[in-house]
């Protein structure tokens, strides 16, 4: 394994830890406009990226109409579920979890924006 992934890896793991149920649900608001210009989590609709709308719970790579880079599809392949620890790993450092991912962002760094990020997303649902 590349040094920089077990460094990234160490770092995720003493830095996240175990996700709080719990986060700043107006924080994670602000946090994801990080995330606007490629996502919407208010609205069934992709862009450069899929819709985050209802993502918790959620399988991997399966929002309607968005193509997924063969790397996600991969990922998520064997049936794996968006839940909140799942997800914190990724936002943490998404190349790292999945080589080969379109998502160009290189990660959220600070343990409380992730946490924050994943209580707004809780808050949009698909309907």
């Amino acid at each position: 394994m590349p040094l920089r992934l077990v460094c990234a890896s160490l770092l995720f793991c003493l830095g996240a830890g175990v996700v709080h149920a719990a986060g700043d649900v107006e924080a994670g608001a602000q946090v994801f406009k990080k995330c606007g210009a490629c996502h919407t989590a208010t609205e069934p609709v992709n862009r450069v990226g899929p819709s985050l709308m209802g993502i918790i719970g959620r399988p991997v790579a399966t929002f309607a109409g968005y193509n997924y880079s063969s790397a996600m599809q991969a990922f998520g392949g064997d049936g794996k579920v968006w839940d909140d620890e799942l997800l914190s790993e990724y936002l943490f450092s998404p190349k790292a979890m999945v080589p080969g991912t379109k998502m160009s962002f290189p990660g959220l760094r600070k343990p409380q924006e992730i946490e924050n990020v994943i209580a707004y997303l809780k808050t949009s649902v698909v309907q």
